[in-house]
């Protein structure tokens, strides 16, 4: 068994697990913690508990400590250098005349690397790009490039239900979504009609998915009595 909390670096963001053992956590915390791309800062949107450690990805990496209220402000001022972080990248961007859409910048919280986030329509040679910020930043320097649905998750929106998008309000994870869930919905197959700003099928064609698989399975075995 171990002593878990969940937490989230960005608001509908994946839930990650990290080991509190030692230290009295509770939901809506910022705690420090140590992950594959570096020291981060977090908030833990499940309470600490105990879980069976088969039920886990192993091994778990530690919270830190909780922020304390300096953690907070460099926190907070890596938020405004993300910023000028973005608006600088642009200009290098236009300068070196690149095919490519910057949608987020993003620093970690040790400030040991500089995250660029950026769609293009294929394969871009940024090589001389990161080379001019690294020299303007003084450090790690990673562009990564992303698909139109985490394009929509970062940007935001309003959906044609006129609510905001589910991706970047409260879905953390992205399910498989298929033209055969509308079609078991006896919904429209217009494009316009079921497709999200992103241009993908819209991920709430999964919400009553199970639902119909449900009813089709009791339709079938009706028919199958009836016989």
């Amino acid at each position: 068994m171990a002593w878990v909390v969940g937490v989230r670096f960005k608001p509908a963001g994946k839930i990650y697990y990290f080991e509190c053992e030692n230290l009295d956590l509770e939901e809506l915390d910022l705690v420090i913690v140590e992950t594959v791309r570096g020291i981060e800062c977090g908030l833990v949107v499940l309470g600490k508990k105990e879980v069976p450690e088969k039920e886990l990805v192993l091994p778990l990496k530690k919270v830190i400590r909780k922020a304390s209220d300096q953690d907070k402000a460099n926190y907070e001022k890596n938020k405004q250098k993300e910023k000028e972080a973005l608006e600088i990248c642009k200009q290098k961007i236009m300068a070196h005349k690149l095919p490519m859409r910057l949608i987020d910048a993003e620093y970690t919280f040790d400030m040991g690397k500089i995250i660029f986030y950026f769609t293009a329509e294929g394969r871009v040679d940024f090589r001389e790009l990161v080379k001019d910020l690294a020299a303007i930043f003084k450090t790690r320097i990673e562009l990564r490039q992303i698909g139109v649905r985490d394009e929509a998750k970062m940007l935001g929106g309003i959906g044609t239900c006129g609510r905001e998008l589910c991706c970047s309000s409260f879905l953390g994870d992205f399910e498989p979504v298929s033209i055969k869930m509308a079609k078991e919905q006896n919904l429209s197959l217009n494009p316009a009609k079921i497709s999200g700003i992103c241009g993908r099928l819209m991920c709430c064609l999964k919400y009553e998915s199970q639902l119909y698989d449900i009813k089709g399975q009791e339709g079938s075995k009706h028919r199958t009595n009836s016989r």
